[in-house]
């Protein structure tokens, strides 16, 4: 029988008061707010809205449970954006979002960093009973956003975001789940010989780790040829971004079938429009209704991006909605 489990991808909004605070804080220098040398009174801020963050999704009925990556300013560049050997240099768009984080600049060797690794030991200790997940920039998806100015050869510097990934990976504390997010193979899609090479990086960081891997591209479909190559790399779910692109998705299934189990992103992290909870739970039935996959063993049901560009109570809203269509398609599927 498929079990259905409630998740997000992680990248949560500030509380309200949060950003007050940090806003009252700011004659410190943003630098300081978001390259690991936060002091005491921004350190508490954050750890502060990481609990509420975490309290909200227990209340949602979440059934895994983000850190809410609350200090990534630079949004999935933010590995990198920390790390000793990377400049971080002028502003650049964050895609096609209004959103914008630092260049990072890479201009050493990708040592170990352990920032994020050290963020999931606190909310480790918070999460007594909770099914941890974890969320990383995928091996692509970083690259892509970075400046290479050290290994100097595309392959060879994807490979060495892809070793990075996998040292931050190893030093998790036990997680239920990982959630890669590769945005770029959608919107900066790779060529020939790079989309295999591409799926070798995320195999790579995908075997450091125990806990089930989801690959979550979004704001569309992949290509044929990502898609299939992707496949090849030692996941347990694709995930798909059905909010933006259905059809594209659909026909990947359709023509290239699927991992054992899937994610799917029914729920728009960008809108303020709140989805009815049965809405959701239609659209699964939907997504099953045109693939030739008779059953998954894993279905994750999440938004189809990061939720960062939400109101908070939006958010919230939305924490709810997910939860509460999870339990109502496996109601179903008794």
């Amino acid at each position: 029988m498929t079990e259905y489990v409630s998740t997000t991808p992680g990248l949560f909004p500030l509380p309200d008061w949060a950003k007050d605070d940090l806003s009252d804080l700011k004659g410190h220098q943003k630098h300081d707010l978001i390259t690991g040398d936060e002091d005491d009174a921004i350190t508490a801020v954050y750890e502060d809205a990481r609990e509420e963050v975490l309290d909200r999704q227990r209340e949602a009925g979440l059934d895994r449970i983000a850190e809410g990556q609350l200090r990534w300013d630079d949004m999935l560049a933010h590995p990198l954006a920390v790390h000793d050997s990377v400049e971080t240099e002028g502003i650049v768009r964050y895609y096609d979002n209004n959103n914008f984080y630092r260049d990072p600049v890479v201009t050493g060797d990708l040592t170990f960093s352990g920032d994020v690794a050290s963020e999931l030991e606190t909310t480790a200790e918070l999460t007594d009973g909770d099914a941890l997940q974890a969320v990383l920039p995928g091996p692509y998806s970083l690259s892509d956003l970075a400046t290479d100015e050290h290994y100097g050869d595309e392959a060879e510097f994807l490979g060495a975001v892809a070793d990075f990934l996998a040292g931050e990976v190893d030093a998790f504390p036990d997680v239920e789940t990982l959630f890669l997010l590769e945005p770029s193979l959608v919107e900066n899609a790779p060529d020939d010989g790079q989309d295999e090479r591409a799926s070798e990086a995320i195999d790579r960081v995908a075997n450091a780790t125990d806990a089930d891997v989801v690959v979550q591209p979004y704001w569309g479909a992949l290509s044929e040829k990502a898609y299939a190559h992707l496949l090849d790399a030692d996941i347990d779910a694709v995930g798909f971004d059905f909010v933006a692109d259905q059809d594209d998705n659909v026909y990947n299934i359709q023509e290239y079938g699927a991992t054992d189990d899937v994610s799917l992103g029914l729920a728009d992290g960008q809108s303020t429009l709140v989805e009815d909870p049965e809405a959701i739970r239609d659209r699964v039935d939907w997504v099953f209704d045109q693939i030739p996959v008779s059953e998954f063993e894993t279905v994750y049901l999440t938004t189809n991006t990061e939720t960062f560009y939400l109101p908070y109570a939006k958010f919230e809203e939305k924490l709810a909605v997910l939860a509460e269509a999870a339990e109502l398609a496996e109601v179903k599927a008794a």
